[in-house]
C-alpha cells in the first residue's frame, strides 16, 4: 500500500505543472471570457456593467454577422480541403525510394519554422499589384489582395503553402507505418494501384487523418496574423473572418463585452466542429468501432 500511495503521488507530481497550466491559462481564461460577455466594459470610460444577455442579443441582431460566418467558412473550407489534399500528395510522393526525396522533404517542411509574420510580410509584397508575382506573370496579374474574386484565394494559399508541411510529415509518418506485405499481396493478386491506395492506404492511414482533420479545422477557425497584415479583413469584409471581427469588436472599436461574446460562439464553434468529427471517426476511422 505504501509503494500504491507513492506511485500515485509520484504520477500526481508529474501531471501537476500540466494541470495547473491548463487551469491557469485554458479554463480561467475561458470562464472570465464567458464573465465578460455578460457586461459592457469601456476601458477609456473605466466602467464595467452587467448587461445580462445583451450582448448576445447584439449578437442575433448584428447585420455583419452572416457576412463574416460565410467568409470564415469559406476559408476554412478552402484551407481544409486543399492542406489535406496537397499534404497527402506530397506524402505519398515523397514516399518512394528515389534519389533526392530527402532534399524536398527538408524544403517542402521549411515553412513550417519559418516566422509567420515575416512570412505573410513577405508573401505581402509579392501579392502586390507590382510585386513579385506579377512580374514573372509579365505584369499582367490582378492586384491579388485588393480585388474580391482573389483575396480570399491569395489568403488561402499563403495559409497553405504555410503549414502543409506539418501535414505532410504526419502523412508521411503513417505510410511509412503501413505493412508492405499487404501491399505485395494486393500486387499478386492483381490489385491495381488506385484499388491499393483505396482500399489499404487510406483505411490503415485514417486515424492520422483524423488528426490532422482535426487540428487543420481548429487552426483555420483561429487565422488572425495573415489576414491582418495581408488583407485587413478587405476588399470589403470579404476576407473578414471571425477571429479578425472579433479583435477588431474589442480592440478596435473597445467593444470588449462585445468581442467576449464573439470569442463565446467561436469557442461554440471549434467545440462542434471537434465533436461532431470525433464521433464520426467510428464510421471511417480503422480500428474504431
Amino acid at each position: 500500500m505504501k509503494v500504491d500511495r507513492s506511485d500515485r503521488l509520484t504520477a500526481y507530481l508529474f501531471i501537476a505543472p500540466q494541470l495547473a497550466g491548463t487551469v491557469l491559462f485554458v479554463l480561467v481564461p475561458l470562464v472570465l471570457v464567458v464573465w465578460y460577455s455578460l457586461h459592457e466594459w469601456n476601458v477609456l470610460a473605466d466602467t464595467f456593467d452587467f448587461v445580462g444577455g445583451e450582448n448576445y442579443r447584439q449578437l442575433a441582431a448584428d447585420p455583419k454577422l452572416p457576412g463574416v460566418l460565410g467568409a470564415t467558412a469559406l476559408f476554412s473550407i478552402g484551407l481544409v480541403i486543399l492542406n489535406l489534399s496537397l499534404a497527402l500528395l506530397l506524402a505519398v510522393l515523397l514516399n518512394q525510394r528515389l534519389r533526392g526525396t530527402t532534399f524536398f522533404r527538408i524544403v517542402f517542411f521549411s515553412p513550417v519554422v519559418v516566422s509567420l509574420v515575416a512570412w505573410t510580410i513577405v508573401w505581402g509584397f509579392m501579392l502586390q499589384q507590382n510585386g513579385g508575382i506579377n512580374s514573372l506573370l509579365g505584369g499582367a496579374g490582378p492586384n491579388w489582395l485588393r480585388e474580391g474574386g482573389t483575396a480570399m484565394v491569395s489568403v488561402i494559399v499563403v495559409q497553405v503553402v504555410k503549414n502543409v508541411g506539418l501535414n505532410m510529415v504526419l502523412f508521411l509518418a503513417a505510410l511509412q507505418g503501413v505493412p508492405h506485405d499487404l501491399y505485395e499481396a494486393a500486387r499478386i493478386d492483381g490489385a491495381r494501384p488506385t484499388t491499393i491506395f483505396a482500399r489499404i492506404t487510406l483505411p490503415l492511414i485514417s486515424p492520422t487523418i483524423l488528426l490532422t482533420s482535426i487540428i487543420t479545422v481548429v487552426g483555420s477557425l483561429q487565422v488572425f496574423a495573415q489576414i491582418a497584415v495581408l488583407t485587413q479583413g478587405g476588399p470589403g469584409t470579404s476576407t473578414t473572418v471571425l477571429v479578425y471581427y472579433l479583435y477588431q469588436q474589442a480592440f478596435q472599436f473597445h467593444a470588449f463585452g462585445y468581442g467576449a461574446t464573439l470569442s463565446v460562439l467561436l469557442f461554440l464553434i471549434v467545440l462542434a466542429l471537434t465533436v461532431v468529427q470525433w464521433q464520426l471517426r467510428k464510421k471511417w476511422v480503422f480500428h474504431e468501432s
